[in-house]
């Protein structure tokens, strides 16, 4: 990943690269290896994080009439 500082600007360089971490979900990542989790923990935390991302989906679903906001 290549991050391009124009103006000496390092600290707006720094934040574009926070965001292309968060993105691809690498504080996460990091946060879920700094300790051991059992597979079956594991396994019921990501059926967890899955249900939240549906309801939440259904939730802008019913809102928006099904329909994107931005456009």
């Amino acid at each position: 990943m290549d991050i391009k500082v124009y103006g000496n600007d390092v600290e707006k360089a720094l934040k574009v690269l926070k965001r292309h971490l968060q993105k691809e979900g690498l504080f996460k990542e990091i946060k879920n290896r700094s300790f051991y989790e059992k597979p079956s923990v594991k396994e019921k935390r990501k059926r967890r994080e899955a249900a939240k991302k549906r309801a939440k989906a259904a939730r802008f679903k019913r809102s928006s009439g099904g329909r994107n906001r931005r456009s």
